[in-house]
């Protein structure tokens, strides 16, 4: 295993381009989550607003915490894919400096 110079790969174009998009992707993704899950405690325990019936004997509230399950599981599957994609590039950053292309 040959010694990887992480500093020179960290000052390419490429590798700060690849942490843009990264970041791009996650920040967005993670505000979301965040907001969506602290509200819930908040309409549960200061507003009555979940408490009326969706449907049956279903309140909004019980909707709205299935939901945040499959928000969830949406957002691991979405992170999961995009993952992919960016060690794919992390790859191919690393193949460029292993093959001397950076300086």
């Amino acid at each position: 295993m040959s010694n990887i110079d992480y500093k020179k790969i960290s000052d390419q174009p490429e590798f700060e381009a690849l942490l843009r998009k990264r970041n791009k992707f996650i920040l967005p993704i993670s505000i979301f989550f965040i907001i969506a899950t602290l509200i819930f405690p908040v309409l549960t325990g200061y507003t009555d607003l979940l408490n009326y019936e969706a449907f049956g004997n279903i309140s909004w509230a019980w909707i709205y915490a299935i939901m945040l399950f499959i928000m969830v599981w949406t957002l691991v599957t979405i992170y999961m894919k995009r993952a992919k994609e960016f060690d794919k590039e992390a790859d191919e950053i690393i193949r460029k400096y292993r093959e001397g292309e950076y300086k």
